[in-house]
């Protein structure tokens, strides 16, 4: 149900034949420019598979389980920057969405999740796959609807599409009970979307004396670090933000939502900081004296305890959401606005007044010498280790794949040794962290980038969560990618075993803890992905030897369909650097 909008003037809209409500949905995503929907069958949602399949316009994918369909949807609007859109039944296919739609909501990730509904006389009665899903989804989503008078449909479709993917984007919900998509009814699709609330949809833009203010804190910082996030890549503003950088002469660091969003071999890169961020680029930020904060939201796992972190800076803060805005951490000026404008204008207003970065040339040597002495790096060892992997794999590919991870260690490593250059290369569940992520991501990623090489980097946890999926990329002939690297355990909760509980293993052994497999142990290892990708048709290889890594890898990419490389590495490896949770750069691990 929706109280924050109205329909736009009937004389401008445009009126359709006479229709189902279903047929109705299916030419709103149409006008949306939608391509590629993820959906599930249901009884609750068959009027509208029915409509999908009189189209050709549309490409309904079939996952094998509701959260691979939404996390698959999720890896296409991730990768492509367009709405990803997946649907379900109602009931337990509707509760199915609900990861995705909260880890679309976390990392800000443009999704609408259409499910069908019971009858509306059904609602609030307990009826069979009867579930609450615009209430039980509210604090995730942007905004929910359910529809309850067909009329209504051709507006709200419209409005959720705007409410995706203007602004700070985000997932919202379209609940449609099954006798409102069986309605007939000539449907009036509105041109524009208007709001009764004028603050929804507006766009804010940084005022001229914010960005001089911002200006007049460059001329003068000694100690300067651009701190950027994800909405330099949602709002498309790369090309700006490496303007202000080499402009200003500023060294930039990111954080994993905002990798890619500066080219990673810039000379000015710092990569990525944070829990498990680049030594030298934590240092920087901790001894900086001005932050500039753009796109970005002093996320726990960046800041560490927010008391210790920059203590010594001016911070600037420019995001497109007021809600982020002195809510983690307390800064000096605050700048609402569109990023990709105030960039824009802050690279006018310096070319105006002709300014010239101020001598930071002692700083700059400070960071040269950092990244010399402490670049990401791991001990040599007798068998493959996890980096050796991804180094290999990013030689291999020529830093030209799109990454996407599942949730662990080989997410961090992945994120260490693959340098991104481009944005929308590293796709990874950040926020909400939700294994079972990469696999699924990596088809919506194919799906829509069909000629680039996708590969999912994956722990065998996280790659069993979603395992099915490997299905769909035989059945729909979706050519993605996965390199698993196996340890038998859930790696990173290992790590903090080790490190905070005393190695105690608190179920985190995945096969038999009696025999645990292991480079050393091979016989034992469980359990054999190779034979399950084969169960589903798709060629699968593990990889033992140190000899044999370069040249699987190289098989694994010149494959022309879905892959399976099982590559088997000890547990035993941490992921390094490491501020534990709650500490401050001071307490930073780094053996």
């Amino acid at each position: 149900m929706n109280t924050t909008t109205h329909t736009a003037a009937p004389s401008k809209a445009e009126i359709g034949r006479e229709m189902k409500g279903a047929e109705a949905v299916v030419e709103c995503l149409i006008r949306e420019g939608v391509d590629t929907i993820f959906a599930y069958p249901g009884g609750a949602s068959q009027e509208l598979h029915q409509a999908l399949a009189r189209t050709d316009k549309i490409r309904t994918i079939l996952p094998r389980h509701e959260q691979g369909g939404s996390f698959a949807a999720e890896g296409y609007a991730r990768a492509s920057g367009k709405v990803g859109v997946c649907m379900a039944t109602s009931g337990p296919g509707a509760t199915n969405l609900v990861s995705a739609i909260a880890d679309a909501f976390m990392d800000s990730i443009p999704l609408v999740a259409i499910t069908g509904q019971v009858y509306t006389k059904y609602i609030g009665k307990m009826a069979f796959q009867e579930t609450d899903f615009y209430g039980m989804t509210l604090p995730v989503v942007k905004h929910s609807y359910l529809i309850t008078d067909v009329h209504d449909l051709p507006r709200i479709f419209k409005e959720a599409f705007h409410l995706a993917r203007s602004g700070r984007p985000g997932p919202v919900v379209i609940d449609i009970p099954k006798d409102v998509q069986q309605a007939k009814f000539r449907p009036v699709y509105p041109p524009t979307v208007e709001f009764r609330n004028p603050y929804v949809g507006c766009v804010h833009e940084a005022g001229d004396d914010q960005l001089k203010q911002l200006l007049a804190l460059l001329a003068h910082a000694r100690k300067p670090v651009l701190y950027v996030g994800g909405g330099i890549i949602s709002a498309q503003a790369s090309a700006e933000l490496k303007t202000l950088a080499e402009t200003a002469n500023l060294p930039v660091a990111s954080t994993l939502m905002g990798v890619g969003a500066f080219p990673e071999t810039h000379p000015l890169s710092m990569q990525w900081f944070g829990m498990h961020g680049s030594a030298y680029g934590n240092w920087a930020v901790d001894q900086c004296d001005l932050l500039i904060c753009a796109g970005a939201r002093f996320d726990d796992r960046i800041t560490g305890d927010t008391k210790h972190f920059a203590p010594h800076a001016t911070i600037v803060h420019l995001d497109i959401d007021a809600s982020e805005l002195n809510k983690n951490k307390r800064v000096q000026l605050a700048i609402v606005s569109d990023i990709k404008y105030a960039l824009r204008r802050l690279n006018e207003l310096a070319a105006e007044a002709g300014f010239k970065a101020p001598d930071t040339s002692a700083w700059h040597a400070q960071i040269k010498e950092w990244k010399t002495k402490h670049p990401f790096g791991y001990a040599p060892s007798k068998h493959i280790q996890p980096q050796e992997a991804i180094a290999t794999l990013y030689e291999l590919s020529r830093g030209e794949a799109i990454i996407t991870t599942g949730v662990g260690q080989h997410q961090m490593w992945a994120a260490q040794f693959y340098r991104f250059d481009e944005p929308r290369r590293y796709i990874s569940s950040l926020g909400l962290g939700a294994m079972g992520f990469g696999y699924p991501a990596a088809l919506g990623a194919k799906v829509a980038c069909p000629d680039r090489q996708v590969i999912d980097i994956d722990g065998d946890g996280s790659f069993a969560m979603n395992i099915q999926e490997l299905a769909t990329a035989k059945i729909e002939k979706i050519a993605a990618k996965a390199m698993i690297l196996n340890n038998q355990h859930l790696g990173m909760v290992v790590q903090w075993e080790d490190r905070f509980y005393g190695s105690v293993r608190g179920n985190t052994i995945l096969g038999d803890e009696s025999n645990v497999g292991s480079p050393d142990n091979p016989d034992a290892l469980y359990p054999d992905f190779v034979k399950i990708a084969e169960g589903y048709g798709i060629k699968g290889r593990r990889v033992l030897k140190k000899s044999e890594l370069r040249e699987a890898i190289q098989e694994m990419l010149d494959h022309e369909g879905p892959y399976v490389l099982d590559v088997i590495v000890p547990y035993t490896e941490h992921v390094l650097p490491m501020i534990p949770a709650g500490k401050s750069v001071k307490e930073m691990l780094l053996e």
